[in-house]
C-alpha cells in the first residue's frame, strides 16, 4: 500500500490536470465543430498557431494576458480560414483540415526564424500566472478548461442555439427545411473551436512553459479529436477520455520523478498508444452526428 501511495500523489494529481487542460481546451473546440456537422482535424494546426502567437504576443508586449489574448486571436483567424474553405467553398473537410496543419507546423517554424533568427522556438517570455496545490504549482488556465465542459454541456443540451447545433450535425437538409441557417451555425461552432484550440495552444507555450518550440504540440490537437470520438461526442464522455490520455502523459513525469527503471522510450509513446487503442476498441461503438462532413445546400 506504501508503494502505491508513493506513486499515486498530490504531484501526479496535478500532472495530470496539467496535461489534461490544453487537450480539453482543443477538444471542447473540436466537439463544438463536430456537433455541428463539420469535421475538425485541424486543431493541431490551430493549436499550433494560438501557442506561437501567444508566445510572440508576450515577447512585444510584455504581458502574459495580452499574449494569450493574441493567442486566441491566431487561432480564431486560422478556423477563419477553415471555416471559408469548408463551409463557403464546400472543400473536402479533411484535406482542408490537413492544410491547416501543415500551413501551422510551417509559418511558425518560418517566422520563429525570422522574427528572431533562431531555429527550434522562441526566446524565454513571461508566464500566465499559477497558484500552488500541496506545493505543486498549477497554471490558472487549468480550471477553466474544466470548467468548458459544463459550460459546453449546458450550451448544447440547454438552449435553443444548442439545439440547432445539433440539428445541423445530424441532419443539415433537414434543419435547412425547418429554417435553421444550416452554414452560420456551422461557421460559429468553426470559429468556437479557434478560439478554444488557439487557448490550448497559448496554454503549452505561455502557461506550461515560458517559450515557444516547433510543433510544441507533439500531436495533442490530434489526441483531442480522438477524445471527442472516445467520449462519444458528449462533453462529459470528452472530459474522460482527455483525462485518461492526460494521465498517461503525466506518468513521465512521474517514472521520472521516482525514478523507476521503466523506458523513457516506451513512456513518451504512452500518450499514443493509449489513443491508437482507445479509437480502436471504441470507434465501432461510438455514433458520431449522422450529418458529420455533409454540406449543407447553402453552404
Amino acid at each position: 500500500m506504501s508503494a502505491i501511495a508513493d506513486f499515486f500523489t498530490i504531484a501526479l494529481l496535478t500532472a495530470t490536470l496539467r496535461s489534461t487542460a490544453p487537450l480539453l481546451f482543443a477538444a471542447m473546440g473540436g466537439l463544438l465543430s463536430e456537433r455541428s456537422g463539420v469535421t475538425n482535424i485541424a486543431l493541431e494546426g490551430l493549436m499550433l498557431l494560438g501557442a506561437f502567437a501567444a508566445a510572440a504576443g508576450t515577447f512585444f508586449s510584455g504581458n502574459p494576458m495580452i499574449g494569450l489574448a493574441v493567442g486566441m486571436l491566431a487561432g480564431l483567424l486560422g478556423a477563419i480560414v477553415f471555416g471559408v474553405w469548408t463551409i463557403g467553398l464546400r472543400a473536402d473537410q479533411i484535406v482542408a483540415g490537413t492544410a491547416i496543419n501543415l500551413l501551422g507546423a510551417g509559418l511558425t517554424a518560418f517566422l520563429v526564424q525570422r522574427i528572431w533568427n533562431q531555429a527550434g522556438g522562441s526566446p524565454q517570455v513571461e508566464k500566465l500566472p499559477a497558484f500552488s496545490v500541496g506545493g505543486n504549482n498549477v497554471n490558472i488556465l487549468v480550471p477553466v478548461a474544466f470548467l468548458m465542459v459544463p459550460l459546453v454541456h449546458v450550451v448544447l443540451y440547454r438552449t435553443k442555439a444548442g439545439l440547432r447545433i445539433m440539428a445541423a450535425g445530424e441532419s443539415p437538409t433537414a434543419a435547412e427545411s425547418v429554417g435553421i441557417a444550416v452554414p452560420a451555425y456551422r461557421y460559429a461552432c468553426v470559429l468556437a473551436s479557434g478560439l478554444l484550440a488557439g487557448l490550448g495552444g497559448a496554454y503549452l507555450s505561455i502557461g506550461d512553459l515560458s517559450q515557444f518550440t516547433t510543433n510544441m504540440t507533439a500531436g495533442r490537437g490530434f489526441i483531442a479529436l480522438a477524445a471527442v470520438i472516445f467520449g462519444n461526442w458528449t462533453p462529459w464522455g470528452t472530459l474522460a477520455a482527455a483525462l485518461l490520455f492526460g494521465f498517461s502523459q503525466a506518468l513521465r513525469y512521474q517514472v521520472q520523478a521516482l525514478n523507476l527503471p521503466i523506458s523513457q522510450d516506451l513512456l513518451i509513446a504512452l500518450p499514443y498508444l493509449v489513443t491508437l487503442v482507445a479509437v480502436t476498441l471504441f470507434a465501432r461503438r461510438s455514433h458520431p452526428p449522422a450529418g458529420l462532413g455533409k454540406h449543407a445546400k447553402s453552404g
